[in-house]
């Protein structure tokens, strides 16, 4: 592993920003409060930035964030969570394609916080069960049995389409 520095932590946050943002308005359903919420993670990766280990700290900054997700879902759950665009979208499917996101957020966002972030975790971000259960703090069973559980309860709430092809798709 290399030294990690100032230099390398902005080439990092250049690289990996809009990928760790993505994830957080999943995980927030809120766009204004994902951009907090990456801005904190990404906070307290600087504070720990040289004593990374790995050659990849996107693993170590995701976790942070869904740690951080989870604390800020803590402090608001008594608050109404705004729905805003996901995604700037252009095109002439932009409407529909805007739409199928809402409809897939306004689905996620009925789940409890941890159901939620597995299915973030494993089908937006694309990782395993094993590193899904790495990033949540859990075991590979806790993740199995989440995902089962959310995909079982999004069906109702998605119609004929893949519950699991939507989440990949926002």
């Amino acid at each position: 592993m290399g030294t990690r520095d100032e230099t390398t932590f902005e080439a990092f946050v250049a690289a990996r920003s809009d990928e760790l943002l993505r994830t957080a308005v999943l995980l927030t359903r809120d766009r204004g409060h994902a951009e907090d919420l990456l801005q904190t993670a990404l906070v307290k990766a600087y504070r720990r930035w040289s004593r990374i280990d790995g050659a990849d700290p996107y693993p170590y900054v995701r976790r942070i964030l869904v740690t951080s997700a989870a604390s800020w879902r803590r402090l608001r759950s008594s608050q109404e969570i705004v729905a805003l665009p996901l995604l700037d979208a252009a095109g002439p499917d932009a409407t529909d394609d805007v739409a199928e996101r809402e409809r897939v957020a306004d689905a996620l966002a009925t789940l409890p916080p941890r159901m939620r972030a597995v299915l973030v975790l494993r089908y937006a971000e694309d990782l395993s069960e094993a590193d899904t259960a790495a990033a949540l703090g859990c075991s590979v069973h806790t993740v199995r049995s989440q995902t089962v559980r959310g995909l079982a309860r999004l069906r109702p709430l998605l119609g004929d389409a893949a519950p699991a092809t939507l989440i990949e798709e926002c």
